[in-house]
């Protein structure tokens, strides 16, 4: 484990503020907690008295029930806060949901929200740590924790390594946060996306390449990550079809013989199966996107463990 790393008392809002070192210790400790719910009794006491609050202002399943789970994994009190019911519909402001949930003596936010920025906005009304769940189009920091958690695991490092992402990168903040995230650990990183799903200048501001043709993107990588369409996000028909983006750029068959023998197949969730994955490369023994929810739940655990607990993965028990 790196020494001197501390996170207690830490925001996440995305990985640009955290170091190769700390990242290290966040993937160090969450072996230790993978550890921990693989076993009969799945919970240790180490947060006991500590309330965290999610805070999910969009729709999620992953994300939200991994967070609330990682919280009672660590016997963690979990304040479960939706827009619809609360005051929120009354009118009140966030500020003042904040205020009185800080009243209420939360510990820590988990925040989901549509528009970016929102989680730093919750942290200047509270002096509590935010994590950062997911804000518009513009960062999903533990997503991308814990699909570098995935490759890590398998391969030992992401230091050298060749990580193709490919699908809907313009309006992804799991593309964004992965980004940042690989380079700072040493990958290289290929995006492939039709030009019109393509965030310009994408290879000056993130220091990535930037490919149009799947079956050359796909060839030296060692993972390949497939993303979604977020047809919620988009205003305009940015490609003809389903259909023609399927042909052109959906993981099939005939990709993954492009592919290193030992190459591993990604997807962040929620899947489109025969769009941009299809069921025989999604259900491949290449596949890692099962075992991607449970590292989810483990990442999930090392940062509230770390922040609010404060302790090296060595103290775990």
């Amino acid at each position: 484990m790196a020494k001197n790393v501390n996170l207690v008392g830490r925001n996440l809002y995305d990985l640009d503020t955290y170091s190769s070192a700390e990242i290290e210790t966040i993937f160090e400790t969450t072996q230790v907690m993978k550890s921990i719910i693989k076993r009969d009794y799945k919970k240790i006491p180490t947060l006991r008295g500590k309330t965290v609050c999610t805070l999910f202002f969009e729709d999620s399943t992953r994300t939200r029930i991994s967070f609330e789970l990682a919280a009672k994994r660590l016997s963690a009190d979990v304040i479960s806060f939706t827009k619809a019911g609360s005051s929120l519909k009354k009118g009140e402001s966030l500020q003042d949901t904040v205020y009185t949930l800080d009243a209420m003596g939360v510990d820590l936010y988990v925040i989901r929200h549509g528009c970016p920025g929102t989680p730093a906005l919750v942290h200047k009304y509270s002096d509590k740590p935010v994590l950062n769940a997911g804000d518009g189009k513009h960062a999903h920091p533990t997503q991308a924790l814990l699909d570098m958690f995935s490759i890590w695991e398998k391969k030992g490092t992401l230091d050298g390594l060749k990580i193709t992402i490919v699908g809907d990168i313009l309006h992804s903040r799991v593309a964004r946060s992965n980004c940042i995230g690989m380079k700072k650990m040493g990958a290289e990183v290929t995006v492939c996306a039709p030009r019109t799903l393509m965030p310009p200048k994408i290879e000056k501001v993130y220091g990535v390449k930037a490919e149009y043709d799947l079956y050359k993107a796909v060839q030296e990588a060692d993972a390949v990550m497939a993303l979604r369409i977020q047809m919620e996000r988009q205003s305009e028909g940015l490609f003809p079809s389903l259909g023609e983006y399927s042909q052109k750029y959906g993981l099939n068959k005939n990709v993954l013989e492009q592919t290193k023998d030992d190459v591993l197949i990604m997807h962040p969730g929620p899947m489109n199966r025969g769009i941009e994955i299809f069921p025989e490369v999604a259900d491949s023994e290449h596949s890692v996107i099962i075992e991607q929810v449970t590292n989810g739940l483990a990442v999930r655990m090392a940062l509230l463990f770390l922040i609010l607990g404060g302790k090296a993965a060595k103290e775990v028990k």
